[in-house]
């Protein structure tokens, strides 16, 4: 074995959801750096995300996955070829004060975040045990995991599922082959936190409390998840990585 093959994944087939932009797009980037064909995944157009990994010397392809609907979004894994590699990134957000945080947002952030989580990961280990052969999934999870947040209550509640369900599928698979792991990204800037980046006074305590002294890059979670596939990373599953600049640590 030369010293680079715990760190390629030449070969290999990885579907990343949500890759059009942000963390999502990030993972795909580094995924195919790695030597992984990706299948780019959104509800919005990920074209631009196979012209940046093709322009890099990589592979990949866009196929349209709407996960507000995870049901029908989990049958269509089938149709998109052997799988060894799932990154469920795709997630929503919706903000409010919890007195006023309507059901029909708090079903839509959990059917995304959580329910599709599952659903896709159940139909990957499914095909994967049918052929015998193992895998790696890598959930995005978020220091709201850990922590309660404001104004995100159903956002909070979902991203503590997707660590239990991490942990809970880890368990499961293991002895298969299948590694289940989850990514807890710090402040990132993405579309997600435009928001807060937007409020003067809510960036400032945020950047205040980063022992980094930045928000995140998308690249800086692409490459957590990237390690997470590779052979080198075989002996991992069922831990939540935080990759936050230090902001749990404060």
């Amino acid at each position: 074995m030369s010293v680079d093959e715990p760190f390629r994944i030449d070969g290999r087939r990885a579907l990343v959801t949500g890759a059009n932009t942000g963390i999502g797009q990030a993972c795909a980037l580094s995924l195919a750096e790695r030597g992984a064909h990706v299948v780019a995944a959104g509800r919005s157009s990920c074209d631009e995300t196979v012209r940046r990994i093709e322009a890099a010397g990589g592979s990949a392809e866009a196929v349209h996955l709407d996960l507000a609907d995870p049901a029908a979004a989990a049958a269509r894994l089938a149709g998109f070829g052997m799988l060894d590699i799932l990154v469920n990134n795709a997630g929503i957000i919706r903000r409010a004060d919890a007195v006023d945080h309507g059901e029909e947002d708090w079903d839509a952030v959990l059917d995304v975040n959580l329910k599709a989580v599952f659903l896709l990961s159940q139909a990957f280990a499914r095909a994967a045990l049918a052929r015998g052969a193992g895998g790696r999934i890598v959930n995005i999870a978020s220091v709201l995991t850990f922590q309660g947040g404001i104004r995100v209550p159903a956002y909070t509640a979902s991203k503590h599922g997707v660590a239990g369900l991490t942990k809970a599928l880890a368990n499961e698979w293991a002895k298969d082959g299948i590694t289940v792991n989850a990514v807890a990204p710090g402040y990132v800037v993405t579309n997600n936190t435009a928001a807060l980046r937007d409020d003067p006074q809510r960036s400032a305590e945020i950047l205040e409390r980063i022992p980094a002294g930045r928000w995140g890059e998308p690249s800086d979670i692409g490459g957590a998840v990237a390690f997470l596939c590779l052979p080198a990373a075989g002996y991992v599953t069922g831990t939540v990585l935080s990759v936050d600049g230090g902001w749990l640590a404060r």
